[in-house]
């Protein structure tokens, strides 16, 4: 096989075969959406799987300009991706992860948590990266207005696009993860409602035109979550060695006031000012007519600032039972040298001194020894 040395083989279409040869199932698959690309036949249907769809010339000052949109024949993109995902997760786990976990000699539990931390450090440097050009290279930062002006932005680049289907691709392809890495029924629900979280704010981002505010929050978000992760993997190689914690903490508390101050900015002021608020079908606004009214976005800002003061919440409570623990440890180890430190008593005659002599332990003079005549 391609990724796995096994001893052992399993019976064909069982579930250890499905498990254990995901990966290799998944080559075969994109290897023959590219073949299908060398034949004319196959050409026009390989192209659904490999580029995005729904291009369209945009006139412009300086001539025509190619931009996408977005429709149901994403789904076959997107899922094309899924499985480029899982190659790509199986190559990590294969050639870096495990060959760590060998020398760290982790339990179980540890094992788990550590290839989570490994695969989504490697998934939010990569993310963090691309986010960046992205938003350097379209101008989104430098021109904060560009974030609601025009709205709704249902045209969108062809990076911009493509970072969104490689998106969901990834946090759908964690969902088949679950199962082929075997993970403990315990860690199933926080990680099912991790992902859930991540693919309900990049499709809707998405469907509602909202892709300049996504790719911002996007990359405030992947900031804090490299660092946890790093921490992390840090931790587990090294137990005393928490100061990359206390970095995050503060990248976290600096993310949550900026993902806020955003949705402030732009739902809560910009929106409103954009003048073309009408409904438009040929212009494919119907998302975002339903989107741009007060009502609406009151209630999203509302549920923004609950969901982030849950996690502040969820932070300090973190932070509280870390520095609880810190000081019981210090606390600890001052006990235990301040005990290492105090002197012993000689016990060398039995009873106490008074005044120079020694007294039995009842008030009497012990019996001194008689000395034997040479």
């Amino acid at each position: 096989m391609a990724f796995r040395r096994r001893a052992k083989s399993h019976p064909l279409f069982s579930q250890e075969f499905l498990i254990h040869n995901h990966a290799d199932i998944g080559v075969c698959l994109v290897l023959s959406v590219l073949i299908a690309l060398m034949f004319e036949v196959t050409a026009k249907t390989a192209f659904l799987f490999i580029l995005p769809q729904y291009n369209v010339s945009v006139p412009t000052a300086d001539g025509e300009l190619v931009q996408y949109h977005y429709g149901l024949k994403d789904l076959v993109t997107i899922l094309f991706y899924i499985f480029i995902a899982i190659i790509l997760h199986a190559v990590v786990q294969e050639y870096a992860l495990d060959k760590i976990n060998r020398r760290l000699h982790l339990s179980k539990v540890k094992h788990s948590k550590f290839n989570e931390s490994g695969q989504l450090v490697a998934f939010h440097l990569s993310s963090l990266v691309w986010c960046l050009y992205v938003v350097v290279t379209e101008g989104y930062i430098s021109n904060p207005r560009s974030l609601w002006e025009n709205y709704p932005h249902v045209y969108l680049p062809l990076q911009v696009k493509f970072f969104y289907l490689c998106q969901l691709a990834y946090w759908l392809h964690a969902l088949p993860e679950l199962y082929f890495q075997k993970v403990r029924k315990e860690e199933i629900p926080r990680q099912l409602r991790c992902i859930a979280l991540y693919l309900l704010h990049i499709a809707g981002a998405y469907l509602l035109n909202l892709t300049r505010l996504g790719l911002i929050l996007l990359l405030l978000q992947y900031l804090a979550e490299f660092f946890f992760h790093m921490a992390r993997l840090v931790c587990f190689a090294d137990e005393n060695n928490e100061k990359l914690f206390n970095v995050w903490a503060v990248v976290f508390v600096v993310t949550r006031l900026f993902t806020l101050t955003l949705y402030i900015l732009v739902i809560g002021f910009g929106l409103p000012r954009v003048e073309n608020q009408l409904l438009n079908p040929e212009r494919g606004n119907l998302f975002s007519f339903l989107f741009n009214n007060i009502l609406f976005r009151m209630s999203v800002l509302l549920l923004v600032c609950l969901f982030q003061a849950s996690v502040m919440w969820r932070f300090i409570r973190l932070q509280l039972r870390r520095w609880r623990e810190h000081w019981h440890q210090q606390s600890s180890r001052k006990r235990a040298a301040s005990a290492r430190q105090q002197p012993k008593p000689l016990k060398r005659d039995s009873g106490y001194h008074e005044n120079g002599v020694v007294k039995a332990e009842n008030g009497t003079s012990p019996r001194t020894k008689k000395l034997k005549s040479p």
